[in-house]
């Protein structure tokens, strides 16, 4: 038996994990482009998103993204992307010992942000 819960969605995940900088560079309705950096010890939780996909793309260091629905390890480095389509859990690490930046593009609908915990 499953011990994998879903909380509510929220609009705004920022509050949830930790990131050492965080940036939107683009916010239209039904897409955008946010940028994460995390230290090695930082993380994005699992989560889904009901309606959106969430495309990463690794500028610096070394990204770890694991999946479910089915279970995957990816590993990205800098100038490779990967696609998490909407509704399969997700969770982000950083695979270096330096920081991790990258892009997420975010869309088309409207976001949420459903952690799983």
């Amino acid at each position: 038996m499953s011990t994998t819960h879903t909380l509510a969605p929220v609009k705004d995940a920022s509050h949830l994990y930790e990131a050492e900088h965080r940036a939107y560079h683009l916010q239209r309705p039904g897409f955008r482009i946010a940028e994460l950096r995390l230290s090695p010890t930082q993380k994005v939780p699992w989560h889904y998103h009901s309606n959106i996909s969430d495309t990463f793309y690794v500028l610096e260091g070394e990204m770890r993204l694991f999946l479910q629905d089915p279970k995957q390890e990816v590993r990205l480095r800098p100038g490779e992307s990967f696609v998490a389509a909407a509704g399969r859990p997700h969770l982000v690490t950083n695979a270096g010992q330096t920081s991790l930046t990258f892009l997420i593009m975010q869309g088309v609908g409207e976001y949420d942000y459903v952690p799983l915990v």
